[in-house]
């Protein structure tokens, strides 16, 4: 049995345990997150992907041990940018705040499945038709400059195809019954409004992972390094919507980081036939851009912040 194999196993009986415990014996009460829980929580994923990131080093390797940090902090950064996102879900659907876990976790138990199949594909396509990274680096290129130029509240819930195709043929009550999705009425059963957030969030997860998978490809092309370093970032997101949704508002200038980081992950493709940039130099330059900008943020306001 190979170290990667182990990895694989360890990883694969991790994650559902952590998951498990999280809903069934931690997050069993439906109740509303308060900050300190969240960044209680926040700080123990945190913890939990380095420790894993410990057991690459070792076990692995140094490399491999950067390359999934890379990875994690891409993601983790991508996912960050999206958390207004979920935040204007929530709010355009009137969600209890005790109930909006309970969505985002299983939210990310969708995603888990989700990102498996898109990870897949894309490494296949790569390895298969070397020419597509010419396409995926120059899509990371206009995905960072779509994302420089974009602004504030550009998200239009009423353009899902999904939400409108179940809104039509799908029987769904008026209001919330706690926190389920379905209820029983006489012989069937009829939706709530909660199974509608559900799949605006499974679905606008997809639309995330079209820009996300391919910045992690620029990084790596190993299935295992690409798959864990997705899937504990994802893990993390649940806890640091509460912990960070509003203090995402103060980071005025993270797109644009984002946007460098998504620019420079193409260019790293677009090269990659010509020149190698160290695993190391990658790390260095996603922390640095993403530090300049929560720096610039805190230190240089927008005019309007200062107004109001």
């Amino acid at each position: 049995m190979s170290h990667q194999t182990i990895m694989w196993i360890a990883f694969g009986i991790l994650v559902p345990v952590v998951l498990a415990l999280d809903l069934g014996v931690l997050q069993r009460r439906a109740h509303t997150i308060k900050t300190r829980e969240a960044l209680f929580w926040t700080a123990c994923y945190l913890v939990l992907a380095l420790i894993f990131a410990g057991a690459i080093y070792f076990i692995l390797g140094r490399d491999k041990s950067f390359t999934f940090i890379t990875g994690y902090i891409v993601e983790l950064s991508l996912s960050m940018d999206n958390l207004f996102v979920f935040l204007l879900i929530f709010s355009t659907f009137a969600v209890p705040s005790d109930h909006q876990h309970r969505v985002l976790f299983w939210g990310i138990l969708g995603a888990i499945f989700m990102r498996a199949i898109f990870i897949a594909s894309g490494i296949e396509l790569l390895k298969n038709l070397e020419w597509v990274i010419y396409i995926f680096g120059a899509f990371l290129v206009y995905t960072g400059i779509k994302i420089a130029l974009k602004k504030d509240g550009e998200v239009n819930l009423q353009n899902n195809p999904f939400l409108r195709l179940c809104s039509r043929y799908l029987p769904i009550t008026d209001t919330y019954h706690e926190g389920k999705f379905f209820i029983k009425d006489k012989r069937r059963y009829i939706g709530t409004p909660l199974i509608l957030v559900l799949i605006v969030v499974e679905t606008t997860d997809i639309i995330f992972a079209v820009d996300s998978i391919p910045a992690i490809l620029a990084i790596t092309l190993d299935p295992f390094l690409v798959y864990t370093s997705n899937i504990f970032a994802i893990m993390g997101l649940r806890s640091l919507y509460f912990a960070l949704a509003g203090a995402t508002k103060k980071l005025a200038y993270l797109n644009y980081g984002l946007a460098a980081i998504l620019a420079l992950l193409g260019i790293k493709m677009l090269v990659s036939a010509f020149f190698h940039i160290p695993v190391a130099l990658s790390l260095g330059a996603v922390v640095g851009i993403l530090l300049f900008a929560a720096i610039a943020s805190l230190l240089w306001p927008p005019k309007k912040d200062i107004i109001t």
